[in-house]
């Protein structure tokens, strides 16, 4: 498992460069653009979203269980510190689950989950636990890739999800991502449909800012 998740992340951003530079990069930097001061990065996996943040967040926390990944997270910070030394910006990445973050209640100005609840064991308490650490008037950004829309979708996306999850380590094609995020406290006004490529075989996604209630 150790080899087989060193593989996963040293191929992680070659293999998602086409998808990252054409759809993802875009997305994010609209949707981090308005962040400011404590930021929580939840599956921060190798930094995508760092390129992204605007000088006005002060503060991250970049949180990542799998060693492979956070030693590659941790490579690029290096890299970047006199980009994020000028900023007066403080990143420490945190070997946690998003289960159980290690933050205090409301202690955040901004939860990012983007390519992570696909893949986290608990996604409902996931979910609870982006709402309990966010402030009141915080935000909570959204890039997810979700079920499908029809039935024959699902039913696909149902048969491909036990290899997909062996390959792509743990991750689920079919979650019903919108609802968890309802269920879990979020107003979902201000996230909206999208999809993860333009041809080809389409992803349904979601994206956007969801509010706690």
């Amino acid at each position: 498992m150790r080899l087989y998740g060193h593989t996963f992340a040293t191929g992680y951003d070659p293999v998602m460069r086409g998808l990252e530079h054409h759809r993802l990069a875009p997305r994010r930097a609209e949707l981090l653009a308005g962040c400011s001061g404590h930021v929580v990065d939840i599956g921060a996996g190798t930094g995508a979203n760092l390129t992204h943040l605007p000088p006005a967040v002060t503060r991250v926390t970049a949180v990542e269980p799998d060693p492979a990944m956070a030693r590659r997270l941790r490579r690029r910070l290096a890299a970047e510190a006199t980009h994020h030394r000028a900023l007066g910006r403080d990143i420490e990445v945190v070997d946690a689950v998003a289960e159980a973050l290690p933050l205090a209640d409301a202690s955040a100005d901004a939860v990012l989950v983007t390519l992570v609840l696909c893949s986290v064991r608990d996604p409902a308490l996931a979910v609870a636990e982006a709402r309990r650490v966010l402030r009141a008037d915080g935000v909570l950004v959204v890039i997810e890739h979700v079920g499908a829309d029809t039935r024959c979708q699902r039913r696909v996306q149902g048969w491909l999800t036990p290899a997909w999850r062996r390959v792509a380590r743990g991750c689920h094609l079919d979650r019903d991502t919108r609802t968890v995020l309802e269920t879990g406290g979020f107003d979902l006004g201000e996230v909206e449909a999208w999809r993860l490529s333009r041809r080809g075989p389409t992803v349904p996604a979601i994206a956007g800012h969801a509010r706690p209630r």
